[in-house]
């Protein structure tokens, strides 16, 4: 056999491949997307809550992902978003008594011009000044949300209590099932959205930033505008989270906002796996609402400690974070059933 001959069947048996893997994955998030359905007659009570949260935050994490990962622009203060994104949706309910499941729309929308006015001077900033200007962003947050200039609509230092209805009776829901499915809705909206951005022009232009942004310029690029996006996506990712968070906790005040949530965020992005759209926020969420309460059951008072030397052994043993793991067991399984 020739060496062209060779390179043609290895070509087109990559093709095939291709080809099968992609109604496989098609298949792999249809059958999640109906897992994550079906959850709501399997749990109930505390465990809806958990999962709401997850998804809430995985929704955060997707978004930064985006900027951090795809475009690689460092942010310590996404959990300002977060929080805008929860009092946009708790003053809907609040004082105008919006349906709890429109209330992430409002609260995107609040958030991407939020993200437009500090994202459009920021972004001129790079790497740790822009880390830097977003850091003191997060740190001014919660002394802007207990000051008395917004006390009247944020509450102020006492905070909203949300009074949330369930959905009709014909539904045969109770209120968590209600917010379940609403935090579900968005995560699989988002999930969509995500796969198309990074996998579209978008993505190019954002790998292209990230890896080289002068060589990106002389392939037509516009850096600013991919910059911008990357920002703006992820502000709104961060916002719809916050907002989902807010319905599923039915109470927002400063202190859930600290400088800590930015860098739960930051974890949850980074242990999780940067670059991967859907496994590493999804990973990442699971790993900063379950892990501090299983360590906290571990070491009482120590908790930290614990949940500190998590991330350093993640981080030692797969860079990549725990989608990088997967990933790693996946290939050493797919070669041993190749052998």
């Amino acid at each position: 056999m020739t060496v062209e001959s060779t390179d043609m069947t290895q070509a087109l048996s990559a093709s095939r491949s291709r080809k099968v893997s992609f109604p496989l994955a098609r298949l792999g998030y249809g059958a999640a997307a109906l897992a994550l359905l079906a959850a709501t007659g399997v749990l109930e009570g505390y465990e809806l809550f958990l999962a709401s949260s997850i998804l809430s935050y995985a929704i955060a994490a997707m978004g930064l992902n985006v900027l951090m990962g795809y475009n690689g622009q460092i942010s310590l203060g996404h959990g300002a978003f977060f929080a805008i994104g929860a009092y946009a949706a708790a003053i809907c309910i609040d004082r105008f008594a919006v349906p709890f499941a429109l209330t992430p729309v409002i609260a995107g929308v609040v958030g991407m011009a939020a993200g437009w006015l500090i994202g459009k001077p920021a972004l001129r900033l790079e790497g740790v000044y822009l880390a830097l200007a977003t850091f003191g962003l997060a740190i001014a947050t919660p002394t802007v949300l207990r000051s008395d200039l917004f006390a009247e609509w944020t509450g102020g230092v006492q905070g909203l209590f949300l009074l949330i209805n369930p959905a009709p009776e014909w539904a045969g829901l109770d209120l968590d099932q209600s917010i379940y499915l609403a935090v579900v809705g968005y995560f699989l909206l988002f999930a969509f959205l995500t796969l198309r951005l990074v996998r579209g022009l978008n993505g190019k232009a954002w790998i292209a930033t990230r890896d080289n942004p002068i060589a990106a310029r002389a392939m037509g690029f516009d850096v600013t505008r991919a910059k911008t996006r990357a920002f703006v996506f992820s502000v709104l990712a961060c916002s719809v989270g916050g907002a989902l968070q807010a319905v599923a906790v039915q109470f927002v005040a400063p202190d859930s906002f600290p400088f800590f949530l930015s860098i739960s965020l930051f974890t949850a992005v980074v242990v999780g796996g940067l670059c991967s759209p859907l496994i590493g926020p999804l990973l990442g969420a699971v790993f900063i609402v379950m892990v501090p309460n299983v360590t906290e059951e571990i070491w009482q008072g120590g908790s930290w400690a614990v949940y500190g030397g998590v991330i350093i052994a993640i981080m030692a043993i797969q860079p990549r974070g725990l989608a990088g793991m997967l990933g790693w067991v996946k290939d050493k399984l797919t070669t041993h059933t190749n052998r």
